[in-house]
């Protein structure tokens, strides 16, 4: 097997567990309040990475400590607009609105970093609002305030993933992905003392929940995707996290018994045709430069 194969073997279960992710927030949601859940899931995610990769994390520098920070204020956005998201829409809904952050990217990147946006990630740009309308606006033509926070946590994903991918150029990106999550854990758990009554899960359910959270969808995810992407192209990565929603739709029926109207079920396709669309762009614009470079 070569490298290129196991890492992509290695994004996609990451993937599956990130589809994971909403039905398992909602879970834990039933015992546990957004800001407590998202710094349990922040902190024991933090602990357990510092411990693996302990000797990388002491040789962090002020830089490193800097980037991180900003990277935590934008995890903690994130992670709260979903949380209190999906107790307003379902699974489904939320793992395909979160998706529209692999479209957002290019154009922040356009605004912020000066980057051409490929032509097929125009077209994703323009066809993603068609499946959103058809997703997310019920009968009455409204979109619910769940939906919108689900948006807006797209919004965050892709500028996080913006920021990562300057900050890593100049830090080590290991340091940086672990700091970020301890940051992220300490900024919740305060933001959760203040707002909230501090709690541990309760049940067996929210405690499972809590843990996969932290251990798989958290600790796991950042730490493989950070190796894997070693041997692989980014885009290529993200062709494979584009299948996060469908896991999602597929654990919020099997697990949440979440039906979406056939409406929703073509907006769904029709957003992830989208994403498609735009990752294709992504591939076409590697190629070229890789024939420009030979």
């Amino acid at each position: 097997m070569t490298n290129q194969t196991r890492a992509d073997l290695m994004l996609f279960v990451v993937t599956v567990f990130w589809g994971s992710s909403y039905m398992l927030t909602k879970l834990a949601l039933d015992v546990l309040e957004p800001f407590n859940l998202t710094a349990l899931r922040f902190i024991i995610a933090f602990v357990i990475s510092a411990l693996i990769f302990l000797k990388k994390i002491m040789k962090a520098d002020i830089r490193t400590i800097k980037y991180s920070l900003i990277l935590a204020v934008i995890l903690v956005g994130m992670f709260i607009s979903m949380s209190y998201g999906l107790k307003y829409t379902t699974a489904s809904n939320a793992g395909f609105l979160i998706s529209l952050a692999v479209i957002i990217i290019p154009i922040l990147s356009y605004v912020f970093l000066k980057q051409k946006i490929e032509k097929g990630v125009l077209i994703g740009v323009c066809v993603a609002p068609i499946g959103i309308a058809l997703l997310t606006l019920n009968s009455q033509l409204r979109v619910s305030g769940g939906d919108l926070l689900c948006i807006l946590c797209a919004v965050l994903s892709a500028a996080h993933v913006v920021a990562m991918g300057v900050f890593t150029k100049k830090v080590d990106s290991i340091s940086l992905g672990i700091l970020q999550l301890g940051f992220a854990g300490l900024l919740s758990i305060v933001f959760s003392i203040f707002t909230e009554t501090v709690r541990l899960p309760s049940t067996t359910v929210s405690w499972g929940a809590t843990l996969v959270l932290s251990i798989l969808c958290t600790a796991f995810g950042y730490i493989v995707q950070a190796s894997a992407q070693q041997y692989t192209s980014a885009t290529h990565a993200g062709l494979i996290f584009s299948l996060e929603p469908v896991f999602s739709a597929i654990l919020g029926f099997m697990f949440l018994k979440e039906i979406l109207p056939m409406r929703g079920y073509l907006g769904a396709a029709i957003l992830l045709l989208s994403v498609l669309i735009a990752e294709i762009g992504f591939k076409q614009k590697e190629e070229n430069a890789e024939e420009v470079n030979i």
